[in-house]
């Protein structure tokens, strides 16, 4: 009555040609641009996987991009012949090639990864269920030791003879007139109606 309820359903992933397209189109960008539009490739990754990784990657891509940007506005030459002009077109379609790769690697990761429905964590263990009037069971070891270590030789004792048991508990025999009374109660307003 008071449970979690349903886990939601994972999400859905997107059909394998949208994935195709979406790629091709991203690459596209990041290269046909010559770089000047790199970043938008990492920025997709970081917002599809959300990992601090990803976003690393796009911050990474926008200081190469401005690092290049001043390098070529340095070199006041038509061809951008001057060795910083030449640096900075290298740092940009370089930065394009691995914003492109990092991209590809990132969103083909991400969705090749298997979704579970309903996992618990290892660090929060289920607690174990016990009936009514029954002592706990005991918790199952996760880890059992590798090798076998040597127990000193148990000497055997006498058993102790188990003192006899009464038939129930103070609280079933209570639950037990509790009904008693209730039975009576109905029988007595059965009457009534």
């Amino acid at each position: 009555m008071h449970g979690h309820g349903y886990t939601p359903p994972p999400p859905r992933q997107p059909s394998t040609g949208a994935l195709v397209v979406l790629r091709v189109f991203i690459v596209m960008v990041a290269l046909l641009s010559i770089g000047f539009l790199a970043w938008i490739a990492p920025l997709v990754a970081a917002i599809v996987t959300r990992k601090a990784r990803d976003w690393t990657a796009l911050i990474g891509s926008l200081v190469m991009l401005g690092i290049s940007v001043g390098l070529i506005s340095t070199d006041h030459t038509d061809d951008l012949s001057t060795p910083a002009g030449n640096a900075g077109m290298i740092i940009l379609l370089l930065n394009a090639c691995a914003s492109a790769g990092h991209y590809l690697y990132a969103d083909i990761r991400h969705y090749q990864q298997p979704r579970f429905a309903g996992y618990i964590s290892p660090q929060h263990p289920t607690i174990p269920t016990t009936a009514y009037g029954y002592p706990p069971a005991p918790a199952p070891q996760p880890y059992a030791p590798t090798s076998p270590v040597p127990q000193p030789p148990v000497q055997p004792q006498p058993q102790p003879q188990p003192e006899p048991q009464r038939p129930g508990p103070a609280r079933i025999d209570q639950v037990r007139a509790e009904l008693d009374e209730l039975s009576d109660y109905l029988r007595n307003h059965e009457g009534d109606r």
